[in-house]
């Protein structure tokens, strides 16, 4: 919406309520749509130009949830995206996605139009020059994803509890009248423990890009990866060496499948540690240690409101993702239990998702 029409949406709200007008003003606003261009300016752009950044940016504030349009990309984003792809390719010039954003966004049905993708979130005042010493070539990037990015909206398995379209209704001082709607009001969390990549790995649901995941302008080989139990403690040690032209770090993720997660209803891996090597040269390498106490390895059994540490033979897995495993270590563990509190155990059954 334009400046202009928003100003005064806001001035004839104030009239009707002005106590709810003041509090919209410092939600975020649509943002409008993109700049669309001809295929000779385009042409003219890419004569001159070395490449093309395109940043698809997203808004992010307090109150309000995003919608599934905000998950997607717009006709306007679509259309911009294939433009400037086609030209700059025609031109032998390579396009470079900027993602300027909060939260993960549909990356499956256009990641193969670009040279690139850059994911930058939302860095601040010096998420400029962060991004240019990427471009530039002055650093390589070492960040991995901390969430999944799902291929639609709907392979997640929480949007079908979340009201991801509902319109806010704004109470600042919780003072508004509660009702009895459903996952409005009030949310049964039927994924359970199956949130994020514990659903997606456990489940075989396909992704766009899996957690953990990340590139850099080298490469890295692992080797000699091993485990050794020290009191109540598993030591993992692995070492990483820069195979590529490019400096650069790596970071290691340590997954532990427990022998029993099928039958007691567990995801099929869990991260339990992980470690960044040095920035190292190419050629150069390091052996890195990740540790994990054997109560660490523990899930909460509900029926008799404890910690359970199941014995048996667990799998650790050394890795660059969670779908990425480099080493596979078993090593025996031995049962143990801790009892909780069951203050907080549910007073009404749920309909929980299971394996």
């Amino acid at each position: 919406m334009p400046r202009k029409k928003t100003e005064a949406a806001l001035e004839e709200q104030a009239k009707k309520d002005p106590k709810t007008a003041a509090l919209v003003k410092f939600l975020p606003q649509p943002l409008p749509a993109e700049k669309q261009f001809s295929a000779d300016e385009l042409t003219k752009q890419a004569e001159s130009a070395d490449i093309a950044v395109i940043t698809l940016g997203r808004l992010s504030g307090e109150f309000l949830d995003r919608k599934v349009a905000d998950f997607n990309l717009s006709d306007s984003e679509r259309q911009l995206l294939q433009q400037v792809c086609d030209v700059y390719h025609k031109a032998n010039k390579q396009v470079v996605v900027l993602l300027n954003i909060g939260g993960v966004i549909e990356t499956a049905s256009w990641k193969d139009l670009p040279d690139a993708i850059l994911c930058a979130w939302q860095a601040g005042q010096e998420g400029g020059n962060s991004v240019v010493d990427v471009l530039s070539g002055k650093q390589s990037p070492s960040g991995k994803f901390t969430m999944t990015w799902p291929v639609k909206f709907s392979d997640a398995y929480s949007s079908k509890n979340f009201p991801i379209d509902e319109d806010p209704r704004i109470d600042m001082m919780n003072q508004g009248q509660k009702g009895n709607v459903r996952n409005v009001d009030y949310t049964e969390y039927e994924e359970d423990i199956y949130v994020g990549y514990r659903y997606f790995d456990s489940f075989d649901i396909p992704v766009s890009y899996p957690f953990g995941y990340g590139l850099s302008y080298t490469s890295f080989e692992y080797s000699d990866a091993k485990i050794a139990q020290k009191d109540d403690a598993y030591d993992v040690t692995v070492t990483v060496k820069n195979t590529g032209t490019y400096e650069g770090k790596e970071v290691v993720e340590l997954y532990v499948s427990a022998p029993d997660s099928k039958a007691a209803n567990k995801p099929v891996k869990e991260l339990k540690a992980y470690a960044k090597t040095k920035n190292l040269k190419p050629g150069e390498s390091e052996t890195l240690t990740l540790s994990v106490k054997a109560a660490d390895l523990a899930s909460f059994d509900a029926d008799a409101s404890s910690w359970v540490v199941a014995e048996g033979e667990y799998q650790f897995l050394v890795a660059a993702s969670v779908q990425d495993i480099k080493a596979t270590l078993p090593a025996q563990v031995k049962a143990q239990q801790t009892k909780a509190h069951d203050v907080l155990k549910p007073n009404v059954k749920l309909n929980l998702l299971k394996r």
